[in-house]
């Protein structure tokens, strides 16, 4: 694991969360969608389209079925864990570092009355649930931004039942050689101290005791995620007329033209890993 040239702790990532919930559900998306997607082919543009087939992927790889315990690690406003319940009639809890959006989900929960699941504030570092209590440990695009990896593969390792699931995507760090641009526009902007190659994740997941069961990269859909993200943002811009809110979605647009290069330098990447508790 290599790190940028800011270490960043646990209370400036939730707060950062915690200040920006309510600027991406006003300028960007109200429902609170904030994953990777998964593309169809190079021509696909459909943003909301690619992130639920994303979250489909990850529940087929894991398993998932109306028999599973499932735990969402940073569950952010809680879709994920709602697509999981509504497709698969399965149980669960999302926990996230980000007291707005957790409260965003508590509110959708209120309103969907989705039974089964629930949201609680919480670390990956600590995670408030007994040995063995979950089936199913899911997380898509979070783990990256837990300072303390290890402690996090080991509270998920514990949490899982026996022979239980591991099923995550999450962003990469390919190289310890970081440009200033993708320090800035990637890293330093969502308060990211350090990443794993995808060998490197795929060796810490087995050092925290899990059998490896997939590790792929997926570094041309999360390209294609921001270049579509950017298109869009650079749509809204042009027709929006409060100048604060232009102002951010114009910024959110020239970040996501940077990342786009930072991926391209092999600065920044994506992976999905499957992995086991043995039995």
């Amino acid at each position: 694991m290599s790190s940028t040239s800011q270490t960043f702790t646990e209370r400036d990532v939730s707060e950062f969360f915690d200040e920006t919930t309510q600027t991406y559900l006003s300028f960007w998306d109200s429902e609170g969608v904030l994953h990777t997607g998964y593309f169809a082919d190079d021509a696909d543009t459909d943003y909301h389209a690619a992130a639920d087939r994303t979250s489909d992927i990850l529940a087929a790889e894991a398993g998932v079925d109306a028999t599973s315990t499932v735990l969402d690690v940073g569950c952010g406003c809680g879709n994920f864990l709602f697509r999981l319940a509504q497709r698969h009639g399965c149980r669960g809890e999302g926990l996230d570092l980000s007291v707005e959006r957790v409260r965003f989900a508590q509110a959708r929960l209120a309103e969907r009355a989705t039974p089964g699941i629930g949201f609680r504030h919480g670390s990956a570092t600590a995670l408030p649930y007994d040995d063995g209590s979950f089936s199913h440990v899911v997380s898509q695009d979070a783990l990256f931004l837990v300072p303390d990896k290890p402690r996090s593969h080991a509270e998920m390792h514990r949490v899982l039942a026996p022979g239980g699931i591991l099923a995550v995507t999450d962003f990469l760090q390919p190289t310890t050689e970081i440009s200033p641009a993708a320090r800035r526009h990637v890293y330093d902007r969502v308060r990211w101290s350090s990443g794993y190659s995808l060998d490197g994740y795929r060796a810490a997941l087995a050092g925290a005791g899990f059998e490896v069961l997939s590790a792929r990269s997926l570094d041309p859909h999360i390209r294609q995620t921001y270049r579509v993200l950017g298109e869009t943002a650079r749509r809204r811009a042009a027709s929006t007329d409060d100048p604060a809110a232009r102002q951010w979605i114009a910024g959110f647009a020239e970040s996501c033209g940077q990342i786009q290069a930072a991926i391209d330098r092999g600065e920044f990447g994506w992976g999905m890993f499957v992995a086991r508790r043995p039995a």
